[in-house]
């Protein structure tokens, strides 16, 4: 019986089926990027993003363990040397499955899985997102710093009081027009020669 084991078996044999995704996961760390049927791409994406939580930690026994699901060193390198870098800060999530248009001869659902850190796209994005800001409320870290900032506002406030109460003080003086007294000044510059 089967209860319970939920993987995708992909109409292949065990040994198969593990050759395919050791592929198809060194492709993917090999080029960032591959084009794929949806339920490869997703039974790739529970296989690999463990491997590459694995490479976060570089060191011989790990190094070791995703060579056994690997079985290619210059895949390996590449994993533990740049890819590990790019996703040291991710807690997870590390590939992106985006749907395609069906394949031409047999109709299957096509999807393409990339790496999240290696779009540039999506990256700018994110990016221009999070400098927006609400005027719903502060955040919690804004309001655990504000009492902090509370102390000091006062001494702020009195000084622009005091600013204030300078220029209620100061009575309004009535301007006159710029034009009357433009007019002397340029006739006297004129009639003058500069030397």
């Amino acid at each position: 019986m089967r209860h319970g084991k939920k993987h995708n078996h992909l109409g292949r044999t065990t040994s198969h089926r593990k050759a395919m995704l050791a592929n198809m996961a060194s492709s993917l760390i090999k080029h960032k990027r591959i084009s794929t049927t949806l339920a490869k791409a997703k039974a790739l994406r529970v296989y690999v993003e463990p491997i590459i939580t694995k490479s976060k930690n570089d060191t011989t026994h790990s190094r070791r363990i995703v060579f056994s699901y690997l079985q290619d060193k210059e895949t390996v390198t590449e994993l533990f040397r740049d890819v590990a870098a790019k996703v040291a800060n991710r807690p997870g999530g590390y590939t992106r499955i985006i749907k395609l248009n069906n394949r031409l001869g047999d109709n299957a659902e096509m999807a393409l899985i990339e790496l999240v850190d290696y779009n540039e796209v999506y990256g700018q994005d994110t990016a221009a997102a999070e400098k927006k800001t609400t005027r719903r409320g502060r955040s919690k870290s804004a309001k655990a710093a504000a009492p902090a900032t509370e102390a000091k506002a006062p001494k702020a406030e009195a000084v622009v009081e005091e600013a204030e109460v300078v220029e209620e003080a100061v009575p309004a003086v009535e301007e006159t027009p710029a034009t009357e007294e433009a007019t002397p000044e340029a006739n006297a510059d004129e009639e003058t020669p500069k030397a």
